[in-house]
């Protein structure tokens, strides 16, 4: 039997607690979170925002309640501030400012990220907000109920600022979108699809500031405007949404981290301590795309993880198999998901890559309904046919195809290996000259 000691219950920290208390339950496990809530699913803040969906609490898959139920001890709004790693103790600190002292065998680290927020001034003026936590959602959702909330500048770009501009769009009020980059989601796709998601934004009124810098956010009382190195603009309202950095400052520099700060781990989530893991996006993942240590947070990354040192933590050795990176968007029902390496991420990791890509209907012609047009890239390395990622784009829901490029990647097939892959042909589905057959076929 072990003590294991738990810090950090969202999306990964959940995966590990449920993992040791279903499967191992002669171990004790004892949890700490800083926060009063439970595995909230942040991917979904903008479809409650943006009034897609009902109830919030509907995102939530998991709480103290349950977790105690298992025979964990859980600890809400109980910060550690520091891990004594010789004796094996963790000290944290208890609303209303009581000291816990738990020792313990084992250590999973599940601190998660934080928002990346500039150093700009005006970041403390109210009505600047950050898009991270159940409470940052209720916040916004509140403010957007205001009349005199009328223009909101959304800083950011990528997958949450684009899923909130819609969101904010969707409540009726002005949205203006602002991004150091010449376009949108520059971190998962190429310009094809990315300028195609830059007309759906635009089409439905979002207001692109693409290639500005954003300087100052301007107000007294409250926020008054946005000042970039190309104008000043005003606005009721900022929302911060630049992407996430690992929140690794608890035990950084006592373990060995990653270029951005990440806890470097191994492929059983065990960091540079012997029985301290570290899972999600506090720690590193290894992607198969670059064969390398790299830093991909998204929660589909997390739980495994979780997962994955819960079984270590308990005494059985499982490794990871790695991850792709595997990620996808819909906004205003135009879906695109990808995975791997865009073409310029394989660039700048030090490939020689080269793409391959096709456009045409899902289906044949004589189908009449829902039957839109479906855009493929596919990324591989000249030099080893080695398939290095995979992008596509439609009104249609093509996101299963993708699972098989995740798959692709991880199995390192070639792109010459897809040319005459057995892929089923009915009218209902798809066409007989299979877009994902026709852009192996035309690759170099």
């Amino acid at each position: 039997m072990s003590k294991i000691i738990l810090i950090g219950a969202n999306h990964a920290g959940t995966a590990a607690a449920n993992t040791i208390l279903d499967n191992y339950p002669e171990n004790e496990l004892v949890i700490f979170d800083s926060n009063n809530n439970i595995s909230y699913l942040g991917c979904g803040t903008a479809l409650y925002v943006g009034r897609q969906i009902d109830d919030p609490n509907a995102l939530f898959y998991s709480s103290k309640d349950i977790l105690s139920a298992k025979k964990a001890k859980v600890h809400m709004e109980s910060p550690v501030n520091r891990i004594d790693f010789e004796n094996r103790k963790v000290y944290a600190v208890k609303k209303g400012g009581k000291e816990i002292v738990e020792t313990y065998d084992k250590l999973i680290l599940a601190t998660g990220s934080l928002p990346i927020v500039p150093k700009i001034k005006g970041l403390d003026l109210p009505n600047v907000e950050c898009v991270k936590l159940f409470q940052d959602g209720q916040k916004i959702d509140k403010l957007l109920n205001e009349p005199d909330i009328k223009n909101v500048a959304v800083i950011g770009a990528g997958y949450i600022g684009v899923e909130i501009a819609e969101a904010v769009r969707r409540r009726g009020k002005e949205a203006l979108l602002f991004e150091a980059l010449d376009t949108c989601l520059a971190n998962y796709y190429d310009d094809w699809f990315s300028k195609d998601m830059d007309k759906v934004l635009a089409d439905k009124g979002v207001r692109l500031h693409y290639s500005e810098m954003v300087q100052e956010i301007k107000g007294d009382a409250r926020v008054k405007g946005i000042k970039t190195d190309r104008g000043e603009y005003p606005v009721d309202m900022v929302i911060m949404a630049i992407g996430f950095k690992p929140n690794a400052s608890l035990a950084g520099k006592d373990l060995e981290v990653f270029s951005n700060g990440a806890y470097k781990v191994n492929r059983k989530q065990e960091t540079s301590r012997p029985g301290v893991y570290a899972i999600g996006d506090c720690a590193t993942v290894y992607s198969n795309a670059l064969e390398s240590p790299a830093y991909i947070a998204l929660a589909t990354n997390a739980v495994r993880s979780g997962v994955i040192a819960g079984h270590n933590a308990c005494g059985t050795a499982i490794e990871s198999s790695g991850v792709q990176g595997s990620n996808g968007i819909c906004i205003y029902d135009y879906k695109m998901v990808s995975t791997g390496l865009n073409l310029k991420a394989a660039e700048k990791a030090g490939f020689t890559p080269l793409c391959t890509q096709f456009e045409d209907t899902q289906k044949p012609g004589f189908i009449k309904e829902d039957n839109h047009k479906v855009k493929i890239r596919i990324v591989y390395d000249k030099n080893t046919r080695r398939i290095l990622g995979a992008q596509m784009a439609s009104y249609n829901d093509i996101s299963m195809g993708i699972h098989l490029f995740s798959l692709a990647i991880e199995e390192k097939v070639t792109i010459d290996k897809l040319k005459l892959l057995d892929i089923f042909f009915l009218p209902h589905f798809n066409q007989p000259y299979n877009y994902i057959t026709m852009a192996a076929l035309t690759a170099k």
